[in-house]
C-alpha cells in the first residue's frame, strides 16, 4: 500500500508484468515493420517510461517524436485535450505508430486521430500498453494492447495521481475498499443538492443526479438518450433498464471516484434491486441512504420563497407542492422498509443551518465504520 496526496493505491502489475508486456508489443510492432523504418510517436506525460522501455526492446531501424495533450486534472477528466506540442517531422508517406500508456475512454485518442487527419501518412497505427476495453468507445481500433486491465484508476510507470507516482516502476491502483456510496433522499425544498454538493467535496464523491444523467444524454443525443427520448415523445414512462444503463455508464466513466451519491433514484423497489445488482457486479454495495427530513409547513414557505426567486411554476403553488410532497411519501415508505430490512436506512434533520446539516450527515457518513 502506497499512499500519493490524499489516495491510498494497492499494488496491481508488478515490474516483470510491465516489462512483459512492453516486449510483446515490441515483438508484435517489430513483427508488421521491421522491413521500413517507422516513426513512433510518444504521448506525454504519461508513456515516457513506456517509449524508452519499448524503444529499448525494438531491435530495428526507426524515428522517435512526441505530443503533449492533457484532458486530466487530478483524478477526473476536464473534457478538454489540449495539444501542448505538434508534429513538425516530414510524416508524408511514412508509417505513424501511436504509443499510448493507457487508452480508457479514447477522448484523447480522437484528438491523435485528429492530429494525422490531414497528414498524406502510409499507415497509421495505435498501440497502448494498458488497455481499459469496457470502458473505450470503440471508435478507432488499437492494433497493439500490451495488458488489458479494469477500469479503475492507476499510477506508476509513468502514470500520476496529481503529478506524483509517475516514477514507479510497478502499478497501483486506487484503493476501493473504503468506498462509500450513498442514496439521498429528501422532500422537495430540503436542500438534497446542496447537501449533495458538499458531501460531494468532503468526501471525493461523485454525485450522479438522475435528471441531470437524463438531461445530457437526451441534449448529447446519445445512444441511450434517443431510446428514452422515443418513450418520452410517446408520453410512456422510461423503461428502469434504460435508467439503470445511463447510471451504469456514469458509474464506469468515473473509476477514481471514492465513491458515488445517487439522488433521484431508485424510486422503487425493483429500481432498488437493480440499482443493488449493478453495484455487486463492480463489488461494490450501498453503503448507506440518508433521508433528509423536515416539516412540510416550513418547507411549503421555504419552496414559495423559492419560487419567487426563481419563477419556477410547481414552486409557486402550494396545492402543487403539497402533491409533490405526498408523491414523495408514497414512493419513498417502499423504499424505506427495503433499506431498513438491510440495516442501511438513516434519517437527519434538514432543518437548521446549511453547515450544521452537512455535519449531521457527515457523522452518519463516518459512523457507517
Amino acid at each position: 500500500m502506497i499512499k500519493l496526496h490524499d489516495k491510498e493505491f494497492t499494488p496491481f502489475l508488478s515490474e516483470a508484468e510491465i516489462t512483459t508486456a512492453v516486449a510483446k508489443i515490441a515483438a508484435e510492432v517489430a513483427r508488421d515493420y521491421k522491413n521500413e523504418v517507422p516513426i513512433f510517436v510518444g504521448v506525454l506525460n504519461g508513456a515516457f517510461m513506456f517509449v524508452s522501455d519499448f524503444l529499448k526492446a525494438y531491435e530495428y531501424p526507426c524515428e522517435v517524436t512526441f505530443v503533449k495533450l492533457s484532458s486530466y486534472q487530478g483524478l477526473t477528466s476536464t473534457g478538454i485535450v489540449e495539444t501542448l506540442l505538434d508534429i513538425s517531422e516530414d510524416i508524408e508517406g511514412r508509417t505513424i505508430i501511436i504509443l499510448e500508456d493507457i487508452i480508457d475512454t479514447g477522448r484523447t485518442l480522437q484528438q491523435l486521430v485528429h492530429l494525422f487527419s490531414g497528414s498524406n501518412v502510409k499507415e497509421f497505427k495505435i498501440a497502448s500498453l494498458f488497455y481499459k476495453k469496457e470502458v473505450y468507445n470503440g471508435e478507432y481500433t488499437i492494433d497493439y494492447v500490451g495488458i488489458e486491465i479494469p477500469n479503475s484508476f492507476i499510477v506508476g510507470y509513468g502514470l500520476d495521481y496529481m503529478e506524483l507516482g509517475r516514477n514507479l516502476k510497478a502499478v497501483y491502483q486506487l484503493n476501493q475498499t473504503d468506498m462509500i456510496n450513498l442514496v439521498l433522499f429528501g422532500k422537495p425544498g430540503a436542500g438534497k443538492g446542496t447537501q449533495a454538493g458538499f458531501l460531494k467535496e468532503k468526501y471525493s464523491l461523485k454525485h450522479i443526479s438522475t435528471g441531470d444523467v437524463f438531461r445530457y444524454n437526451i441534449k448529447n443525443g446519445t445512444t441511450l438518450g434517443k431510446l428514452a427520448k422515443s418513450y418520452i415523445d410517446k408520453g410512456d414512462l422510461v423503461p428502469d433498464e434504460v435508467t439503470i444503463d445511463m447510471l451504469k455508464d456514469e458509474v464506469e466513466k468515473n473509476p477514481e471516484a471514492a465513491g458515488f451519491i445517487f439522488d433521484g433514484f431508485p424510486r422503487t423497489v425493483a429500481q432498488a434491486e437493480a440499482l443493488d445488482n449493478f453495484l455487486e457486479s463492480k463489488n461494490m454495495k450501498i453503503n448507506a441512504t440518508i433521508a433528509l427530513e423536515a416539516d412540510e409547513e416550513i418547507l411549503v414557505q421555504r419552496l414559495l420563497e423559492r419560487g419567487k426567486e426563481s419563477g419556477r411554476s410547481d414552486d409557486q403553488d402550494e396545492e402543487k407542492i403539497r402533491n409533490r410532497f405526498e408523491e414523495y411519501n408514497q414512493k419513498t415508505a417502499p423504499l424505506k422498509n427495503f433499506y431498513e430490512a438491510q440495516g442501511k436506512f438513516h434519517t437527519v434533520n434538514g432543518i437548521g443551518d446549511i453547515a450544521e446539516i452537512t455535519g449531521r450527515l457527515a457523522k452518519v457518513i463516518d459512523d457507517l465504520g
